[in-house]
Parts: C-alpha cells; structure tokens; sequence
C-alpha cells in the first residue's frame, strides 16, 4: 500500500512543565490548530523503552509476571526497560534488560518492531527486538528490588500467548505487539527479513557503536 507515517511538527506557541518525576514529566504545549486557533495539550515525556521477545529454540516465549500499580494487575510482559542514558545504543539497552531481568543473553538479535505506546498522551518510544539462541547468561544473578522482588519467569508457547491476547487475558502492549507482529513475520517474508538490531531508529536517535 506504501502507507507510512511521517514527520511534522505543528508550531508551538508556549511551553511548561507543571510536574517533574524520576523518571519522566507532564508538558504542557499550546499548538497552533490548522484552523489558526490554539489548544492546550498536555503529554508525558518520556525517554523511550526497550523490549526483548526471546525466543528459545522450541518455540516459546521468555516472559515474566510483574506487579504493575496504575493498572492494579499482575501482568504478564516481556523484558522491557527505559533507556536510561540520553543516545544510549537501544540494543545495549535491551542486552542489559534481558540480562537483568531473566540472567538470559541470546546469540542472535533483529528489530521486530518500532511503537508508540500512547501517543495522544505520551511520547514514549519502544523499540521491541527479537531475540533467538538464548542460553543461560554467565556470572551471578542481578539483584532486583521493589517490583522486581517477586516477579515470576515462564517460557511460554508463542501460539498460547497469541490466544491469551485474543481472549483477553494477556494486556501488556509489548507483548501483544511483539506476540502478533512475530507471528507476521514468520507467515510473512520470514524472520530473516526484519531489520538489523542496528537499524536507524529515528524517535530514539543513537550512537551506533
């Protein structure tokens, strides 16, 4: 179809931030409408994610059960985690993420996919990555704490997580989008076909080293 999104920038008139976290902030922008008027819009800014599918070599799924408190739910997720360093190379990110999260490294690494989680209200950026030839990483485990302490690891058939979403009984975006977009890929033009774990990512740009 050569649909595809693209750039723009619709001017802004004034700009704040009326809260500041650890991690992340609400911006508050007045654009400048097609029409001539302006509207306030308020986002969280957001330094961008990672994700990891790891797929081992029967088939299944690295995912892990994590305590998630805005949603009050225990979810099922693939490992994920921000990138914490302005330019940081997305790919040692998630090397790190699988690491930490699953003491797990994999031999072969491609991009799945680029997403936007919510972008009405977020500019958060996730690059999903495919991960295959995983093995046990070496040297002790990393230490996890607060969420982390009690989160819970399974190997899990791609097909089931698949029905899970289907269902209705699988919520975590990374994992539906990474779950459906390997399936779309392996009854497409095969895994061989998606990007290098180098591609360009422009939402996130990073030094390729």
């Amino acid at each position: 179809m050569g649909i595809k999104d693209t750039a723009e920038q619709w001017q802004v008139v004034t700009s704040t931030t009326p809260f500041t976290g650890n991690k992340t902030s609400v911006r508050t922008d007045e654009v400048v409408m097609p029409d001539g008027s302006t509207a306030l819009r308020d986002y969280q800014v957001h330094p961008g994610s990672v994700a990891v599918l790891a797929l081992d070599d029967e088939g299944r799924v690295l995912v892990l059960r994590q305590y998630r408190h805005p949603v009050r739910q225990k979810l099922w997720e693939i490992p994920a985690g921000l990138l914490d360093v302005p330019g940081e190379n997305p790919l040692h990110a998630a090397q790190r993420e699988l690491y930490e999260e699953a003491h797990v490294k994999a031999a072969d690494w491609r991009v799945l996919t680029d997403v936007y989680t919510t972008p009405g209200g977020c500019d958060e950026a996730v690059r999903i990555f495919l991960a295959q030839g995983v093995s046990e990483a070496d040297g002790e485990r990393f230490e996890v704490f607060a969420e982390e302490a009690d989160m819970e690891l399974a190997r899990v058939p791609l097909a089931e997580l698949a029905r899970g979403a289907l269902a209705g009984e699988l919520h975590n975006n990374c994992l539906v989008v990474g779950v459906f977009a390997l399936l779309a890929a392996q009854a497409g033009d095969g895994i061989d076909a998606l990007r290098p774990a180098d591609a360009p990512w422009p939402a996130r740009p990073f030094e390729n080293a």
